[in-house]
């Protein structure tokens, strides 16, 4: 390795290990005695100083939209419940709050299923523990295409509508002939019921969304769908790719590389 690479090295690692203190609200990150404790101190210098130093810091995507992304990850994998309470206290630590986490995880239940918020709720707990509870109620704006709408499918077709647009209903359209119950289920529950929650706009829900896509690695038509609705709903492609690059590092390379080609196609239709 050359001098340059090495003081490059070195310097990330110096950016990393400032960010994950900052995150972890620690002195010495654990992740960094793991490694040393099995005889590779050098490599996990070398994954923070590339994740927090080098990933962490890209344009495009705030540390509290990382964090949440990162956190729906976390609970669509379903195996991770240590890693998720860290990144839950980091989400706190950058200024996420509480209700936006819970809301995060609420959110993924409709992709990745009631045991995996479940489990995640779980980590959540742990991780606030001691925690003061501080953040008042929030309530629905009054500018949100459902605002009014008693009717829970009607309210769920107007979230639906705000968000995929066209490409809600013909995903709804596709199951009458087949499970048109379903398609209630999905406009009933999903949009009516979880979409119309407060605490997270509907461009957090979306990045939430397109994160627990990404990690579930076998839901590439859903994903597009919902890299159109991040769009929709006033986010951008940068904000898409950002996304889906930090999650590389949680949800490994060939997801990434998988969310990405999905990506290109959305982007090429619009």
């Amino acid at each position: 390795m050359s001098d340059v690479q090495e003081q490059n090295r070195s310097a990330s690692f110096a950016q990393g290990l400032k960010l994950i203190q900052q995150l972890g609200g620690v002195e010495r990150p654990a992740v960094l005695d793991l490694f040393a404790s099995i005889g590779e101190a050098e490599f996990g210098e070398q994954c923070v100083g590339f994740i927090y130093g080098d990933v962490y810091h890209r344009p495009g995507l705030p540390l509290p939209e990382r964090q949440l992304a990162t956190v729906a990850a976390l609970t669509a994998l379903g195996y991770a419940g240590s890693q998720l309470q860290f990144h839950a206290k980091a989400a706190l630590n950058v200024g996420c709050t509480r209700r936006q986490l819970v809301e995060a995880v609420i959110h993924v239940s409709s992709f990745a299923g009631f045991p995996a918020t479940l489990n995640a709720l779980t980590a959540l707990k742990a991780a606030f523990e001691g925690l003061p509870e501080d953040e008042p109620a929030a309530e629905t704006p009054e500018d949100v295409p459902w605002a009014g709408i008693e009717d829970r499918y009607q309210r769920g077709l107007a979230a639906m509508r705000a968000v995929d647009g066209e490409a809600g209903e013909k995903v709804a359209a596709a199951l009458a002939d087949i499970a048109p119950d379903l398609a209630t289920y999905i406009i009933e529950f999903t949009f009516g019921e979880v979409y119309t929650r407060p605490h997270l706009s509907l461009r957090h829900r979306e990045i939430v969304t397109i994160a627990a896509c990404v990690a579930l690695g076998t839901a590439l038509p859903q994903l597009k769908v919902h890299i159109h609705g991040l769009l929709n709903v006033g986010g951008t492609e940068q904000e898409v790719v950002e996304t889906v690059l930090h999650l590389a590092f949680y949800c490994g390379f060939p997801a990434a590389l998988n969310a990405i080609a999905a990506a290109r196609e959305v982007f090429a239709q619009r």
